[in-house]
Parts: C-alpha cells; sequence; structure tokens
C-alpha cells in the first residue's frame, strides 16, 4: 500500500512516517517545509520513502501528490488557537479550503484519514462529550477542523479522528502545545502563570496518535464513515492539575492567576469508549510524557512563539 501524508514533515508527521515506513508500506510525504524537514531526514534512506515538496493548496501538486496513492493521511494544518489567530487567511484556505480541494481530486475509492481534533468541542461544560455531542467550536482553528471534518463525512469513504490535546517529544518539536509549554517553562523559566486553572482538556502522546492511524488502516472498513475521540479516558485533566503534575518532577514557583483570562477558551471532557471499544486505547501515561518532555526541554533551545497559557 503506497500512503500519501499531507503535512508529513510536521509534529505528528515526523513521528507517523517512520512508524509507516517500519510496517512496510510505502510512503510519499506533501509538505511545504514551513517548519523544516530535518524530522524527516532519517526516512531519505528508505527507498520506499518519497517526498514532495510543494503547497497543499496548489491543485497541480496535490494531482500529483495523489497519483497512485491508495490512501491518505491528512494532516496538513495551520494548528491550534494562537497560530490560527496570527494567520487567520491562512488558517482558513490550509485547514479547509486544501481539504475540499484534495477531496475533490481523490478517487472517492482512496480513503481519507483526517486528523480531526476535540477542539470542535469547544467549551462544553457538565457533561462528558461523545461523538454524538454538539460541536461548538470556540476559535478559528476548531471552526476550520469542524467545516473540514463535515465536509468530508459528507463525501464519504472516510475516517475522522477528533483527537485529544497532543504533547510529548517529536523529530519536529513543538512547545506551544499546554503540557509540552508547561514543562519548558517549568524547567527552563522556573516559573509558570496558570489562568482559568480549573478548565479541562484532554490529552494524548503524540505516539499514541501515530498507533491509532495505523490501527485505522489496518482496520479502516469497519471504522469508515464514523468520527471517532482518540485519546484516553484516564488522560482528562484540569490545568491546575497538569501543573502540580509537572511540579511533581520540577521545583519551579507556580502562580494561579485570579484575575485575567485565557483567549482559548476551550473547557471539555471526552469520553473514548467508541474508539475503545474496537480494540485502541492509549499506551504512554501522562507521568511518562512529562519525563520525556524533562529531558527534552534540558536539551532542545527552541523559542515558543505562540505561546498563550
Amino acid at each position: 500500500m503506497k500512503v500519501l501524508v499531507t503535512g508529513g514533515a510536521g509534529y505528528i508527521g515526523s513521528v507517523l512516517v517512520p512508524a509507516l515506513l517500519d510496517k512496510g508500506y510505502e510512503v510519499r510525504v506533501l509538505d511545504n517545509l514551513m517548519y523544516g524537514g530535518k524530522g524527516l531526514v532519517p526516512c531519505l534512506i528508505n527507498e520506499n520513502f518519497e517526498f514532495i515538496r510543494g503547497d497543499v493548496r496548489d491543485e497541480k501538486v496535490v494531482a500529483e501528490a495523489l497519483k497512485g496513492a491508495d490512501l491518505v493521511i491528512h494532516l496538513a494544518a495551520i494548528v491550534g488557537y494562537p497560530a490560527c489567530k496570527k494567520f487567520p487567511d491562512l488558517a482558513r484556505t490550509v485547514n479547509l479550503d486544501a481539504t475540499r480541494l484534495i477531496d475533490k481530486l481523490r478517487d472517492k475509492s482512496v480513503p481519507i484519514i483526517f486528523g480531526s481534533t476535540g477542539s470542535n468541542y469547544g467549551a462544553i461544560v457538565g457533561e462528558i462529550c461523545t461523538e454524538e455531542s454538539p460541536l461548538n467550536p470556540v476559535s478559528l482553528y476548531g471552526e476550520t477542523k469542524t467545516e473540514a471534518e463535515q465536509h468530508l463525512m459528507n463525501s464519504g469513504n472516510v475516517l475522522c479522528y477528533r483527537f485529544a490535546t497532543a504533547f510529548g517529544a517529536s523529530n519536529r518539536m513543538r512547545f506551544d502545545l499546554l503540557v509540552n509549554d508547561f514543562v519548558y517553562q517549568a524547567v527552563r523559566n522556573k516559573n509558570i502563570t496558570v489562568y482559568e486553572k480549573s478548565f479541562k482538556r484532554t490529552f494524548i502522546h503524540v505516539k499514541d496518535m501515530v498507533r491509532s492511524f495505523i490501527f485505522g488502516i489496518e482496520n479502516f472498513e469497519k471504522m469508515k464513515d464514523n468520527v471517532y475521540n482518540v485519546g484516553s479516558d484516564k488522560m482528562n485533566y484540569s490545568k491546575e492539575e497538569i501543573a502540580n503534575e509537572v511540579m511533581k518532577k520540577v521545583d519551579y514557583y507556580l502562580h494561579f492567576a485570579e484575575f485575567g483570562t485565557d483567549e482559548d477558551k476551550r473547557n471539555y471532557e471526552v469520553s473514548y469508549e467508541k474508539v475503545r471499544a474496537l480494540g485502541f486505547d492509549t499506551e504512554i501515561s501522562l507521568q511518562q510524557g512529562l519525563d520525556e518532555l524533562i529531558r527534552a526541554s534540558s536539551m532542545l533551545d527552541i523559542r515558543n512563539e505562540y505561546s498563550n497559557i
């Protein structure tokens, strides 16, 4: 099977692509290398790896990338509240328009696995979100991903994953993710200020995200034309709980702000029973991920240009 991975040089893709190659798949990556391509350098030795440098919004480039592909994993996106706020036009064209373009150009017999997001739920307090819960995105990121997901679901032969918030180390490291950011600030700056400490999120390690994509390929026929929350019920945490877990491992000053707000208003708790019933569950705990991130924060010196605790 030849798998096309859009955005394959990114945070998730640079972990996913080597895993797919290890499984024996042929892998073609389409990426514009906005954040560089160093994460894929170890893949160059593998004869089953192919790279196309190009824009996922370019019809000619996308058509070329789709040739001979047996399945598409669509990751290319402007990810997260801060980045989408900073580049709103780019967010709309990449997250939504490019998704429509891929769907238009693919043969409908070619499956798509779409990396959607739990951000689609927005702020739902007092209940646990299932795949049937109403969507209430509270950011441009959530809005564009919700529209893209709905477009693909209407098209068919699609599997959509609403992922929990990612964390953990990647070959293309990001420190603008909440857990990653908390650890980096604790290790490097020795202090964290947390707004709206009771707001809840749910989390998934990037390697478990990769496992879910492989699970989706292997079980596509029984999963297709459905949306699945992907994460673990054991990984629902408030921001206060995350900060306190970090404090068990790192000595730093923690301040819970009584005034001021977090512009990212997501606040939800999610059920993962639907995907677990099919046999998928996460393996990496928050505590394991924190240990990894503490080591990564000590090694890497990366400016967090979208920091917004």
